[in-house]
């Protein structure tokens, strides 16, 4: 029953070196350079980590060539007096017709002012609660209250 494994002595036969590999920290580079590092190589590499094109593409030439500005279009003026007028005549003021809405007060003072650009549920909203229509033909008018059933 006697074998050769014994479990208190350990036998190493050879010890591990570091494997060589890139050293991403400057702590590391200093270390290694401590344990006798005649044989370390630094290196910066040219746009290592980022995600830039070299070159030009085909498209800037056409890009700079354009002369056509390119904007969204925003509430006209005219809607935005409508909105003033209804929202005056009801007596609210800005924050509170936002409030009645669930909108910011600054999203009724960008339309009011015209900087706006249309979304149809917030003018659905303001329309519902002003009780004018702000689109379509007949702009200005009352809104005719749905009943909601059909």
């Amino acid at each position: 029953m006697n074998s050769n494994t014994d479990w208190d002595t350990v036998t190493y036969l050879h010890k591990t070196k570091h494997q060589p590999g890139a050293a991403k920290s400057k702590q590391n580079v200093n270390a290694a350079m401590r344990r006798g590092g005649a044989d370390v190589e630094t290196r910066q590499k040219f746009s290592a980590g980022t995600n830039k094109k070299q070159g030009t593409s085909k498209n800037t030439m056409k890009l700079d060539q354009e002369t056509e500005e390119l904007h969204h279009s925003t509430v006209s003026h005219s809607v935005g007096k409508l909105i003033q007028k209804g929202r005056q005549e009801k007596q609210l003021t800005q924050k509170e017709l936002a409030t009645k809405i669930n909108e910011k007060a600054q999203v009724i003072n960008e339309y009011e002012s015209g900087k706006a650009i249309p979304n149809n549920q917030v003018m659905g909203k303001i329309e519902r609660a002003i009780g004018i229509k702000l689109r379509g033909k007949d702009k200005g008018k009352a809104v005719v209250p749905s009943t909601g059933k059909k």
